[in-house]
């Protein structure tokens, strides 16, 4: 009986912790947003994940270009001050704020 309540504890830590470690990577990419991106950008993570589809964004960072998309969307944006770890977060971030993302940013 405690073999199987201890099994059934771990499926359910499994299944609750998977979004909330999902959900790390997206706090993650805008907390990194505000601090290294905005005063660039001079403008909000949620507007600059607004320039794409959510497709598109994946093609975007799938073909190696997310970084010049970056830069383009946010000329301003100095690159060198951008740690490579970063860039899946905001990523990330972006994606799930997308035009067409089932995410509603809090005000």
């Amino acid at each position: 009986m405690k073999k199987m309540m201890l099994l059934a504890s771990i499926i359910l830590f499994a299944m609750v912790g998977t979004p909330a470690i999902a959900s790390s990577d997206l706090v993650k990419g805008q907390k990194l947003f505000k601090k290294k991106f905005r005063k660039s950008c001079r403008f909000s993570g949620v507007r600059f994940a607004r320039y794409h589809t959510q497709d598109e964004w994946e093609e975007i960072y799938d073909g190696g270009k997310f970084k010049s998309e970056a830069k383009k969307i946010c000329p301003r944006l100095k690159l060198n001050k951008i740690k490579p770890s970063w860039w899946k977060y905001v990523y990330k971030f972006s994606y799930e704020y997308a035009k067409d993302g089932s995410r509603v940013p809090h005000c």
